[in-house]
């Protein structure tokens, strides 16, 4: 069956199987009953009040000395436990404990012995160190580790501790009446020496003050002019650095504008080189293409019109024989056409003229509207009292024609109104 033990205890399981026997210190371990057994062994801290009363010191004084120790049985060292188990299974703890403590009294009593009552008293620290070593290396064999020892009480019966006691209570009073004696003459000496340093340091903090007021004065005129000079020269700069600033802004403006200007310049010249570009493409290589498709039909029209004319030259030869006559009979057709048409003028005047410019003004209509046929835009600004569009311009047209009988009449003298009311 199982059996279970805490931190603070051992279990020994011996018997079938187990040479040697089996200790566990805070664990379970299971046990066949009947052939095996199990033992337990307190790991408990144990306090001692070691007492070694009237024990003689070195110089034969006998005094009454009490310690407390700490120990315990060591359950994390195997051998060390080994040892407890052999030394104090079945045990109680009263009974561990009162062998731990007569064998720490018995080397507390030897290490009073090796000492003077002074070395004891004064010297706790060194007596309790003593005894825990000498203590440990000899309860280690037996599985105990002391923990820790203290000296808590050192007394006697012959007031041996009372008079050394008064001896240096006296020598104390002594150097305190002394010291207090020294101490106050220290104090007046110290005290006359601070008065005095006082009513120097007061005339001298005085005098200090003085001159601090006047260097204060002085040094505060000329920071005063220095400021008001820095202050000028400030303002100056202020305003200096103001028309800096505005020149420079101006500048600025100017670089932008010129900056504009020239971004505009080379927009426009490459307006005007995508404009050429242009231009070459649509009017410059197509008049190229053209004006070489020109000269060839010219070359072969002139090839052309040379073998016609030489084909036709004979016959217009012959052709111009025969029409000669026939130039000389319309000529003379047209001499009498003419003649009559003298005698016509001359016994009609100027109703033949006007005839003849009537006949005219078809042609002088169709001359003056020719530039306006060949225009691709007409722009006509109104003044708002007249006519707008092709009314406008008709009116135009129709203003121009109205005015050439003036015209007429001023280059002949003939007036056309006049010669068609006689009429």
């Amino acid at each position: 069956m199982f059996y279970t033990c805490g931190p603070n205890e051992a279990m020994v399981v011996s018997g079938f199987c187990r040479s040697p026997p089996l200790m566990i210190s805070g664990g379970r371990v299971f046990v066949f009953p009947c052939v095996q057994q199990i033992q337990r062994i307190s790991l408990n801290t144990l306090t001692l009040n070691v007492k070694s009363d009237k024990v003689y010191t070195r110089h034969g004084v006998p005094i009454s000395v009490t310690g407390i120790a700490q120990m315990k049985i060591q359950g994390q060292n195997k051998q060390m436990l080994a040892a407890a188990c052999q030394m104090f299974m079945g045990k109680s703890e009263p009974e561990i404990a009162q062998i731990a403590l007569e064998t720490l009294e018995g080397h507390q009593r030897a290490i009073i012995a090796h000492l003077t009552v002074e070395e004891i008293y004064k010297d706790r620290k060194k007596f309790s160190e003593q005894v825990f070593k000498v203590a440990s290396s000899d309860l280690v064999n037996m599985g105990i580790s002391v923990v820790s020892y203290t000296l808590k009480d050192v007394h006697d019966d012959q007031d041996y501790l009372h008079s050394l006691g008064k001896a240096r209570t006296a020598q104390v009073q002594k150097d305190a009446r002394i010291g207090e004696a020294l101490n106050k003459r220290d104090a007046v000496i110290r005290e006359a020496h601070a008065l005095q340093e006082k009513v120097s340091a007061q005339y001298m903090n005085e005098i200090q003050m003085a001159k601090a007021q006047r260097d204060f004065e002085l040094k505060k005129a000329a920071y005063d002019i220095e400021v008001n000079t820095k202050k000028a020269e400030s303002e100056m700069a202020y305003q200096l650095q103001v028309a800096k600033t505005k020149q420079r802004i101006e500048e600025e403006k100017m670089q932008v504008q010129v900056v504009e200007r020239t971004q505009q310049i080379t927009l426009q010249e490459q307006e005007i080189t995508r404009r050429e570009k242009e231009l070459e493409a649509k009017v410059k290589k197509p008049a190229e293409a053209e004006r070489y498709r020109l000269e060839k039909l010219a070359e072969a029209e002139r090839l052309q019109l040379i073998m016609e004319a030489e084909a036709e030259a004979e016959s217009i030869r012959v052709r111009g024989e025969a029409e000669a006559f026939a130039v000389e009979a319309k000529g003379r057709a047209e001499a009498e056409q003419m003649a009559k048409k003298a005698e016509a003028f001359q016994q009609y005047k100027e109703g033949a003229m006007v005839d003849m410019l009537l006949e005219k003004l078809p042609q002088v209509a169709e001359e003056i509207s020719k530039p306006l046929s060949a225009a691709n835009k007409v722009t006509m600004v109104s003044s708002g009292g007249s006519e707008v569009g092709a009314a406008k311009l008709t009116g135009e047209v129709l203003d121009i024609m109205t005015r050439l009988p003036e015209t007429i009449e001023k280059l002949t003298g003939v007036s056309i109104s006049q010669v068609a009311r006689t009429g």
